[in-house]
């Protein structure tokens, strides 16, 4: 198999909700979101082979759920990911998958061997070729969306915030669009540093909530999920 692979966390519990879970991080991504905290997979060469790592999920057999393969960026890879999905379930885990939705054609491949979907949001849909240096990413988005939400599969949508990209009008209007396309909570975290490609963000990053947005957030969506603080 030709999946190139930059890394495994062992063990995780917070990678699938409510399952304890391998992670793979696969290398490769199309987008240049300024936060991201893995844009060391962006590129370069593969650190692990799917048979060491194969090998290893073997001896985790009834100690583990499931396997989340994240990156980078799944669908850049989605052949062999589908692959790596198949086999994973033969060995009897759980699957899930971390993505931002880059191609919904190529989700749509993998969405009949997935458990649990991870899916970022970057922010409204107009905002998108800005925030990934990617023209088209938003329509590529907003389908991958519609194709979550259509499958049925559990699932999480999740929007990284700093309010140097994303401002409070473009929050509300992120959330009416996810509303209306039948979406009833999206998970809002806080910037982290961490790994930021533009050390600009990492100083100019401020706390954004406050009492009077979180309530005009939840009128929009009820089901938001929000930072403590």
């Amino acid at each position: 198999m030709s999946l190139r692979l930059g890394g495994l966390v062992p063990w995780s519990s917070v990678d699938y909700p409510g399952r304890q879970a391998a992670v793979l991080f696969v290398i490769g991504c199309p987008w240049r979101c300024p936060y991201c905290h893995n844009s060391h997979l962006w590129a370069g060469e593969a650190g692990l082979s799917w048979p060491v790592v194969r090998s290893f999920l073997e001896t985790r057999v009834g100690l583990l759920d499931a396997v989340v393969i994240s990156g980078g960026e799944p669908l850049a890879q989605a052949s062999a990911v589908h692959k790596a999905l198949v086999e994973i379930r033969a060995l009897g885990f759980g699957t899930a998958l971390h993505t931002a939705g880059v191609s919904a054609r190529r989700l749509q491949t993998l969405l009949g061997d997935l458990d649990w979907i991870g899916l970022d949001i970057k922010g409204p849909f107009s905002r998108y070729d800005a925030i990934t240096a990617r023209d088209g990413s938003g329509a590529a988005a907003r389908a991958s969306v519609e194709a979550v939400l259509r499958s049925g599969k559990p699932h999480e949508l999740r929007t990284t915030v700093h309010p140097e990209l994303l401002s409070s009008h473009d929050l509300a209007t992120m959330l009416r669009e996810l509303t209306a396309l039948g979406a009833r909570s999206v998970t809002l975290k806080n910037f982290r540093p961490m790994g930021c490609p533009d050390p600009r963000l990492a100083t100019t990053y401020r706390p954004w909530l406050t009492s009077q947005l979180a309530t005009e957030l939840r009128a929009i969506m009820p089901g938001v999920v929000l930072p403590d603080g």
